[in-house]
């Protein structure tokens, strides 16, 4: 082989180990989803655990990193994870709910491949099937910034995840039973912090319960990241004698103020700085306790933890803090809500500021009013509805279905207002318009606070109140520096209303994040389809591809024992065969 031949051959390995190498990074998670035994509130029980911990494991990434999550289904029923907030730009095929993807069976593994494309900030994971994330199953996903783009405070000393949420000693099995049976849940047993009881702080809560505590340095500033993963129950999040200041909600940078406590609703994520500025004569209450309910009923139903100072000379003392006194006050809530605004002058995964999108001087070329109720009798069966339309989940997953032009699985004739006609149960769909600008009024007449999420997107929420919505209620929007998340609570009465840009092509669940009210049947998909077909709008389907329902016949046995990782190994022996082929060819070259 000439000298010149044996150059460019080279070049052109070294060009590929580049693009293995130096491309945004991968990272790897291999999971084991099992039940394992614990007693949260002292009762014994199954909950779900991943490689044995509960909660989860943490997935850390940077902007534009990439993940390969491989899940191993160790339950006795089928499985899938979804990522509250990540957005998976052009890439619902990794979105892990009913519409995008079939349930990975029992004794099988699947691997998630997603790029925390263009996003930044903290959100959390769970798993979306069968009532499950009320026995656990749930942990952290932090998206870091990347090096070159500033961020709007200091680097604090450490980082915190907290998971808080309403709890009950019946296993999800249980509680989803009684749902089918047309009950309530009735009052949860508890709330938790990271999956552990409250803190023994006065006689009402049993001995022996296992609690969380923090450990801090006095004079330090931590980030402290706040999710609430409960089922259905608004909590209050406070720190004894310590400030909050918001920094970040759900990958958007929020205009920085200090709170004493804050509402965080089901399905929500928050990022404080939380300086300990302190002295350390004893240790301090972290508090969760649940909103709008009768706090003497509920009185025992609060989630206490414990932030303990190195130098701390003894035990949290005294009263819990007090939360908002406003069971009668409606409006107190909603004011907090109001006073969230977006940092306009920050960049976040881009170094651009945040409020160069100015989403107030877009036109709207779409407009859905979505109401809900309290739930419904729907064929005798007790029933949650959007639009008087119960969500009925097809066997084969609307995006296998819509690309493989299958017929009758879903209708895309969702109507845009409430309809004057009897619930009944369907499975109807948005047909989002490709970049177009979708309004969304969410109203809220049930008696409840409610919780909507939308998977895929940032949504800008512009407005709040109660009543009605009407066409008069635009004049309140808030066109400049609303916050964008992907979670917006609507209070009893009332109505919410978001902005979205329908810029990221694919099949994208609208969901109530009220545990009991999704599994009763209160979702839909927004349908996204760039007509002009290509893979830079849209990744085309993983070959690791479930197949059920209509499609079951494609699917492939998958063979187990000590095979876990075959469907995820594909990156790795990609980067393996490219060394092995580096030196082969340096061998040819100096051999």
């Amino acid at each position: 082989m000439g000298e010149y031949c044996r150059l460019l051959l080279l070049v052109g390995v070294l060009v590929l180990v580049r693009e293995a190498y130096c491309g945004d990074p991968f990272v790897f998670y291999d999971w084991n989803v099992s039940y394992i035994e614990a007693a949260p509130l002292g009762v014994k029980q199954q909950v779900i655990a991943i490689n044995g911990q509960f909660p989860g494991p943490l997935v850390n990434l940077t902007t534009n990193w990439n993940a390969a999550v491989n899940v191993m289904n160790n339950l006795d029923e089928p499985l899938l994870i979804t990522w509250n907030g990540l957005q998976n730009r052009r890439n619902s095929w990794q979105d892990g709910v009913s519409g995008t993807n079939c349930p990975i069976p029992v004794g099988w593994n699947w691997t998630y491949n997603f790029q925390a494309k263009d996003q930044i900030g903290s959100f959390f994971y769970f798993p979306s099937l069968h009532f499950q994330r009320a026995a656990g199953g749930f942990g952290g996903v932090i998206v870091n910034n990347r090096a070159v783009i500033p961020v709007p405070f200091g680097t604090p000393d450490g980082d915190l995840t907290i998971f808080i949420g309403d709890w009950y000693t019946r296993s999800h099995k249980d509680l989803r039973a009684a749902l089918d049976a047309g009950k309530d849940l009735g009052m949860p047993d508890g709330v938790l912090f990271n999956g552990k009881g409250p803190y023994r702080y006065n006689n009402s809560v049993p001995s022996g319960i296992e609690y969380e505590t923090f450990n801090v340095q006095p004079g330090k500033t931590y980030r402290i990241r706040v999710h609430n993963v409960g089922i259905s129950t608004s909590l209050n999040f406070r720190i004894q004698n310590h400030n909050i200041l918001l920094v970040e909600t759900e990958g958007s940078y929020a205009s920085q103020q200090n709170y004493t406590n804050l509402d965080i609703h089901v399905g929500q994520s928050y990022s404080f700085l939380v300086t300990m500025d302190q002295n350390a004569s004893s240790d301090y209450y972290m508090v969760a306790s649940a909103r709008f309910v009768n706090t003497t009923i509920w009185s025992n139903v609060t989630g206490v933890a414990i932030l303990h100072y190195s130098n701390s000379k003894g035990k949290a003392k005294g009263p819990l803090p007090d939360g908002p006194d406003d069971y009668y006050d409606k409006y107190f809530s909603m004011n907090q809500a109001r006073s969230i605004r977006w940092n306009v002058s920050a960049g976040a995964a881009r170094p651009n500021p945040q409020g160069s999108f100015k989403y107030g001087q877009i036109n709207v070329t779409q407009v859905f009013v979505l109401k809900n109720k309290p739930p419904e009798l729907i064929n005798g069966k007790r029933r949650c509805t959007l639009n008087g339309i119960s969500y009925q989940a097809p066997a084969t997953p609307l995006k296998l279905a819509d690309r493989y032009n299958l017929t009758g699985v879903f209708k895309l004739d969702f109507p845009n207002a409430p309809m004057n006609r009897p619930p009944k149960l369907d499975t109807s769909i948005i047909n989002g318009t490709y970049r177009g600008f979708m309004e969304i009024i969410l109203q809220n007449n049930d008696t409840t606070v409610q919780s909507y999420h939308m998977d895929g997107y940032a949504f800008f929420v512009v407005g709040m109140d109660y009543g009605d919505w009407t066409e008069n209620s635009r004049g309140t929007y808030n066109k400049w520096d609303g916050v964008a998340r992907s979670t917006a609570q609507v209070f009893p009465n009332a109505w919410t209303a978001i902005l979205v840009s329908l810029d990221n092509v694919g099949m994208w669940n609208l969901r109530a994040e009220n545990l009991d009210a999704w599994y009763l049947g209160q979702e839909t998909y927004v349908r996204v389809v760039n007509p002009e077909i290509n893979n830079k709008t849209e990744l085309p389907l993983p070959s690791n591809a479930l197949y059920c329902g209509a499609l079951s016949r494609m699917q492939k046995p998958q063979s187990h024992s000590n095979n876990e990782k075959a469907s995820g190994s594909s990156i790795n022996a990609g980067i393996v065969t490219l060394l092995g082929g580096f030196l082969i060819f340096w061998g040819i070259l100096f051999g």
